[in-house]
């Protein structure tokens, strides 16, 4: 059994995994009031809302913006439902996922195949491309041509990262399974049954409250959310001195704890985005319900400084675009040019 004194400098990741097991057990009444207490607000926002577009298209814009962070937040619980963390009954939160899914324009049941493929090839330089940001090494970017070093530049550029991406992620790529996926039936029920009943949706909107409804509450919403939620799953990996490697070196633990932030949010925003900051643990140990990770860090101070960036110290992340496997870090595209000079 690990002993409970020893620190991250004498543990290995895989020691820590036996630690945070006992930190797995949902609360079915904790669980329960978080979800109630993001999805009320999100239901009355929606309508005072449509409600004041009648009278201010400022104010009912206003008002979709911050209803976006009801959004991410459900969206948030909708991943803890997706690796079973957030109710002791898989079944029970596999449907809250789906009802969630429909909200967050997300197919459950794709996502959740894309997510876990994401947790375990994290990090893995051999398994790119899938539940992922895409990320070259600067050896990779130099033997582009210059046309496809051109595209990458304009995929890594924060205005389509997390802009024109997120609402292409969430009106275009979530319509339809990629890749595997398109083989199994499972997958086409979940994106077509998401699909049917956001139509069903976004039409009684129109209905009810016009197209005002729609571009002035509906599309604020859930453009805010996702992009912030693109945001926040971009500096999760992708920030100076996480950790890439190829077989045979990769190590599922290693990448999970050294390649995985602590986003130290402010307390407001941790309340937002549902404690996902704490990243490393919760890769460490995904089965982890959101309300208990803080709990982890009063437990271990260890963990508190490990990877730890704030706010401010985020930012920039948005310059960082290639691994650089000679110095194991994440660098600038002007870092790669005078490295390569």
């Amino acid at each position: 059994m690990t002993d409970p004194k020893l620190t991250t400098a004498n543990m290995t990741p895989r020691d820590w995994v036996q630690v945070l097991a006992k930190y797995r057990e949902p609360n079915s009444w904790r669980s329960s009031f978080e979800l109630v207490v993001s999805l009320v607000p999100f239901i009355v926002l929606w309508v005072l809302a449509v409600w004041v577009a009648q009278y201010s298209y400022l104010g009912a814009f206003g008002i979709s913006a911050l209803n976006g962070l009801f959004l991410l937040r459900l969206f948030c619980i909708q991943h803890d439902c997706g690796h079973g963390s957030f109710l002791g009954n898989r079944n029970v939160s596999d449907w809250i996922g789906r009802a969630l899914g429909v909200v967050t324009l997300t197919p459950y049941d794709v996502w959740r195949r894309t997510h876990a493929i994401h947790h375990s090839h994290a990090g893995d330089l051999d398994q790119r491309g899938i539940g992922d940001v895409h990320t070259l090494t600067v050896e990779e970017y130099h033997q582009r041509t210059p046309f496809g070093r051109l595209l990458y530049r304009a995929y890594r550029h924060p205005l389509v990262m997390f802009g024109l991406g997120p609402t292409y992620i969430f009106f275009l790529q979530n319509r339809i399974p990629l890749g595997r996926m398109q083989r199994e039936s499972k997958y086409w029920v979940s994106a077509m049954g998401t699909n049917l009943a956001m139509v069903t949706i976004l039409a009684l909107i129109v209905y009810v409250g016009g197209f005002a409804a729609l571009f002035l509450v509906f599309l604020p919403t859930t453009l805010i959310a996702a992009s912030i939620g693109v945001w926040l799953f971009y500096v999760q990996h992708q920030f100076e001195t996480t950790q890439w490697d190829s077989a045979p070196d990769w190590q599922i633990h290693d990448a999970a704890l050294h390649g995985s932030s602590h986003y130290d949010l402010p307390p407001i925003l941790r309340w937002f985005t549902a404690n996902i900051g704490i990243h490393h643990v919760h890769h460490l140990y995904a089965r982890i319900p959101f309300y208990r990770l803080p709990e982890v860090l009063r437990d271990h101070q260890d963990l508190v400084d490990c990877s730890r960036m704030t706010l401010l110290d985020s930012l920039k992340c948005a310059s960082l675009n290639l691994w650089d496997e000679k110095t194991r870090r994440l660098v600038s595209f002007a870092n790669a040019r005078r490295s390569a000079a």
